[in-house]
């Protein structure tokens, strides 16, 4: 596999930098599969109990945001290594407030439906 010319530039960075890196690369890829399987559960539910088009909403929403979630953190990380390259301040991220706000507001929707059915 070749070598992206990014990691040809700048300084390499202290190893316990970069494996800690690669470890938070590593935890958002586990939150992602996470909602994946939140979203699978869901649209599981929704053919077992008959189909319920929120439901099946929710279910893709969470689908797209572990897909969106998944995009987010490598670009996080290669955006940390390459900072790490250069000895600059590691940049912010969106991903943060977005899968937060996403999580809310799945959250708050599967509480109404919740709600609404009892």
């Amino acid at each position: 596999m070749r070598e992206p010319q990014w990691r040809n530039d700048g300084e390499d960075p202290d190893y316990r930098f970069t494996l800690a890196n690669e470890r938070t690369f590593l935890a958002w890829i586990r939150t992602a599969l996470a909602i994946l399987a939140g979203g699978v559960l869901l649209e599981q539910f929704s053919t077992t109990l008959g189909p319920h088009v929120v439901v099946v909403v929710l279910a893709v929403v969470l689908g797209v945001l572990a897909a969106t979630l998944s995009v987010l953190a490598y670009l996080r990380w290669r955006a940390n290594e390459i900072a790490m390259r250069h000895h600059r301040r590691l940049p912010s991220t969106v991903a943060i407030p977005l899968i937060s706000a996403v999580t809310l507001a799945v959250a708050a929707a599967i509480a109404v439906l919740l709600v609404v059915q009892w």
